[in-house]
Formats: C-alpha cells, structure tokens, sequence
C-alpha cells in the first residue's frame, strides 16, 4: 500500500508460491481495503459466503470487474487443502512408510512438537502389505470449541465405525503414541483408517486464539484401500 493506491494480491500455492494482482484501490477508496480482503478471503473459503457481494457494492466499478474477472471460473474450495475452518497447505508432499514403527513415530513426534499440521492414511499395496501415506501441513486448522473434532472432510460412500481423540485418557502414553496404537489396532482388523491433528479452540468465536492441539483417529467400514501402482 502506497499514500495513492493499495494493490491486492492473492497468493497462488500452485506447486509455488507466487503473487496474483486481483485489482487495485485508488486514493480515494484506501478505506475499503481492509474489508475487501477480509471479504475476498472470507469467498474463497467459502462461496457462498455474501459478504464480499456487500463491500463490492460500496466499490468503484473498475474494482468490482477486476474482482469478478479474478474469481469468475474459479473452483470450489476441497475439503483437504481448504477445510470447513480455512486453508491449510502442504509442507511436504506425501511420505510413505511400510508400517508403524519407531522411525514413522519420531517423524510424527517431529512434526506434532513444532506445530505442523498432520494427515495419516493406511493403504494396502499389491503384495498385500499395508503402510502409511502422510503428508506435514503448515499449520494445524483451529476449530470452534462447539464443532467435531475433525477438519478432514468424512468420505460421503462410507460408515464411520468410530472416532477416536487425543482429549480421552491416554494410560500414560503421550498423544503420538496413542494415535498410532489406536491406528494400529483398527488397520490390523483390515479397516481404512485415517489420522490428522487439529487445534481445539475453547471458543466459539475468533477461534483462532488459544486452543489444544488434538489427534483424531477415524475407522472407517471400509477395507483398507489399494495403494495405485505408479505411487
């Protein structure tokens, strides 16, 4: 932002981060710039979200086209990368490992002590073998106090069996440990399983704040998927 303008970009993660004009705000309309990338992050989450609608009216025409022009084609948000909470991006794309040991531990205790963002899933390859695909996130999305623990949107063709959290009593066990056990157990009995983090908040508003960081196990009635063969 200079004293005559204020130029908004979106930042693009695709597979680079790179910057992308969406429009620019003269000197006279400096005050809506605040609001409009509120609004403008509010729509990408969410596209049904009206808001942005609401502060475009209140702007100049050459913004409002800039705007529309940006967003006009734009896909959906997935669950995954955007959740119901707000964008989380990849760290590192997926990891593989042949089963849980104490090398897949050290790697998740890694992770979950500085905060990145974890996503766990069991897959079966072609020799009947079972692993683990992960893949680190940027962070760990904050959910409100009220909702289910869980931002990893639940497949719509299977039952869950059940869901497991780090917040029930973990026998002395730390969080990652029990997490994987939990996994362990359930993928043994041949179910899907998958496993990610979450920041718990203790509000339901401006949930960002404090919170207590969660490991969710859900066991799906489903066999354990087959791994495709060119990963």
């Amino acid at each position: 932002m200079s004293p005559g303008r204020c130029r908004v970009f979106a930042l693009i993660k695709d597979p680079h981060e790179r910057l992308e004009v969406v429009t620019t705000l003269g000197a006279t309309d400096l005050a809506l710039s605040d609001e409009l990338v509120e609004a403008l992050n509010g729509y990408l989450f969410d596209q049904g979200d009206p808001i942005l609608g609401t502060v475009l009216d209140r702007a100049p025409n050459p913004v409002r086209m800039a705007v529309r022009q940006y967003l006009q084609g734009r896909p959906a948000p997935e669950l995954g990368t955007f959740t119901a909470y707000g964008p989380v991006g990849i760290v590192r794309e997926s990891v593989y490992f042949g089963g849980i040991d104490s090398e897949l531990e050290e790697y998740l205790d890694g992770a979950y002590m500085i905060g990145l963002g974890i996503r766990m899933s069991n897959e079966r390859r072609a020799d009947g073998n079972v692993g683990w695909v992960l893949q680190l996130r940027d962070d760990e999305v904050s959910v409100p106090a009220s909702a289910e623990p869980r931002t990893w949107a639940l497949p719509a063709d299977v039952k869950l069996l059940s869901t497991w959290t780090s917040q029930q009593p973990l026998g002395g066990l730390g969080p990652v440990r029990s997490a994987l056990e939990a996994a362990e157990d359930a993928s043994a009995e041949g179910r899907w399983v998958r496993v990610h983090t979450l920041l718990h908040s203790d509000r339901d508003e401006d949930y960002e704040g404090n919170g207590t960081s969660e490991f969710v196990v859900d066991v799906f009635d489903a066999p354990v998927p087959l791994r495709e063969p060119d990963e």
